[in-house]
């Protein structure tokens, strides 16, 4: 994946839920007059992973709990391959045990599926162009995931002191769901700049991904 599509192409889209219903309610909201093309659906993440081998997808929208193979074990499995795509959880208020989980497998963000047309699409579009997305709703439960792992969070307060003022500049931009480009054009520098600086951060924190890394900065105050 790129950091910015390039002008004019869709964003090729995967659906990955067990009701139809679902999936036909984000082919509703998701269309090509907002820059979409849904590639493919599954109703389940064995049938996702097969999908992925047959159709180049920018990002994945990934229910949790599905009959069959789940919507972690199948992030999981995605973030295994070379240049995966994005993938966006869709979650619900009462899945707050598989925050933690999907976090760790990798996925690119969180949103609610009772969330409004408008913040789906810019989640979709933040995640497919190398964001991460946390709703609102979900990130004060998700940072208590996060804090609930004490060991984990030590390790982080001493990375964090080892940020520089532009490496934390770079965080926080992240934070907001800004990619590398909006990054690069906010602070002045270029892209190759940019994704050192983020790659930096990574290692220091610990982070497997864009989400992890706002997590911690959102635990560590600085957003």
């Amino acid at each position: 994946m790129t950091d910015e599509s390039p002008p004019g192409e869709m964003i090729r889209l995967m659906l990955v839920d067990d009701q139809e219903l679902v999936r036909a309610g984000l082919r509703h909201v998701l269309t090509p007059a907002d820059g979409f093309e849904i590639v493919a659906e599954a109703g389940d993440g064995a049938e996702a992973l097969t999908l992925l081998d047959r159709h180049r997808v920018d990002a994945v929208l990934m229910d949790i709990r599905m009959r069959g193979m789940d919507g972690i074990e199948a992030t999981e499995r995605i973030m295994t391959r070379p240049n995966p795509p994005a993938v966006l959880v869709l979650t619900t208020f009462d899945e707050d045990d598989v925050l933690g989980g999907a976090l760790a497998a990798g996925a690119a963000g969180f949103a609610l599926k009772e969330t409004t047309a408008e913040d789906l699409i810019r989640a979709v579009q933040v995640v497919a162009n190398g964001g991460a997305w946390l709703d609102p709703v979900v990130t004060p439960r998700v940072l208590e995931v996060y804090r609930s792992q004490a060991a984990a969070h030590h390790a982080a307060s001493a990375a964090i002191e080892d940020l520089t003022t532009r490496e934390n500049e770079v965080l926080r931009l992240m934070a907001t769901g800004a990619n590398n480009g909006e990054i690069a054009e906010a602070i002045h520098v270029s892209m190759a700049t940019v994704k050192t600086h983020v790659g930096s951060i990574f290692s220091k924190l610990g982070a497997r991904d864009r989400a992890a890394a706002i997590i911690a900065a959102h635990h560590h105050g600085l957003v």
